[in-house]
């Protein structure tokens, strides 16, 4: 009983701490609660890649380069005082943008991020290397930008719209 506990505080503590540092960009469903007041809240908000919507009372906002907390805080006190004495707003990305992973792998595409995910867990998801595959000509571009190209290990972290390209062994 108590592994089971502190197994779920690890795993809280973690995901917590994935929230907190976490970037909302285009691509990304979020959802945004408001305690007791149903019209002011959104089931599922998806960030297109101007990253502006339109917020009952408080007109047009942005989530883009936010964190769901920097988003939440400026909820609450946009909301606080002139329409609700004391809100209690939750934001969250029920959905994260896509990671992508070419050249040599047996399902070239876009595969759904999940907090936790690595450069090998992501090959595994499009299927494996091929016969060809260079297991060390792997390379990242971050958040879809070519011009910030870097060669890794199979062991690093993926985030959401990171480009994954395993080049061809030449032997």
């Amino acid at each position: 009983m108590f592994s089971r506990f502190l197994v779920f505080l690890l795993f809280s503590c973690r995901s917590l701490a994935f929230e907190d540092t976490y970037v909302i960009g285009a691509g990304d469903t979020i959802q945004i609660s408001v305690y007791g007041e149903k019209e002011l809240s959104i089931d599922s908000l998806n960030i297109n890649s101007s990253g502006k919507f339109e917020y009952p009372y408080l007109g047009e906002l942005s989530a883009l380069n936010k964190t769901p907390e920097q988003l939440k805080a400026e909820i609450t006190q946009g909301l606080l005082g002139d329409y609700i004495i004391s809100p209690k707003v939750r934001v969250s990305v029920v959905e994260f943008r896509n990671v992508y992973v070419n050249g040599e792998v047996k399902k070239p595409g876009g595969y759904e991020y999940q907090p936790g995910l690595t450069v090998d867990k992501a090959i595994a998801l499009a299927g494996g290397f091929t016969d060809r595959a260079s297991r060390s000509k792997v390379y990242i571009a971050q958040n879809g930008s070519d011009d910030n190209k870097n060669k890794v290990k199979l062991s690093e972290k993926v985030l959401p719209g990171d480009i994954i390209v395993i080049e061809q062994s030449f032997f």
